[in-house]
């Protein structure tokens, strides 16, 4: 079975939409393994968000992850990553189908509420920022 990486980012959490997020990645059928609730440092965000250091919108992808408590998750099941990214829908909730989590709840390209791995290598990676070995079941 393949993992990925999810994580409901501070808009997200605040606006109480942790459950929905976790309610239709179960329904489709993939299993939760981790799961906690943190503020991402500015340190961890740096590392999670590397590849866009050399980016002008780099400086608001941390400052907005880092803004109050996120919620990263390891979900498990066939093709989790492709699965993952079909729910959460297109980056922008503009272009997001109705139907999908972005589509449904995201506001703007800035906060749309979730964060997935983009392929299995980015989610090996991912987990390993956020969670031990030990924390996954």
């Amino acid at each position: 079975m393949a993992r990925t990486f999810v994580m409901v980012k501070p808009d997200g959490v605040r606006r109480g939409l942790v459950g929905e997020v976790i309610r239709r990645f179960e329904q489709k059928g993939l299993k939760l393994r981790a799961m906690k609730l943190i503020q991402v440092s500015s340190e961890l965000a740096a590392q999670h968000y590397a590849e866009h250091q050399p980016k002008p919108f780099y400086g608001d992808l941390i400052a907005f992850i880092t803004s109050g408590p996120s919620v990263p998750m390891v979900f498990e099941g066939r093709e989790a990553v492709t699965v993952a990214r079909t729910l959460m829908g297109a980056t922008d909730p503009v272009k997001a189908q109705p139907g999908t989590l972005r589509g449904d709840f995201g506001i703007e390209i800035t906060e749309n509420m979730v964060h997935g791995s983009d392929s299995a290598e980015s989610a090996e990676r991912e987990i390993s920022l956020y969670f031990a070995p030990h924390e996954i079941v």
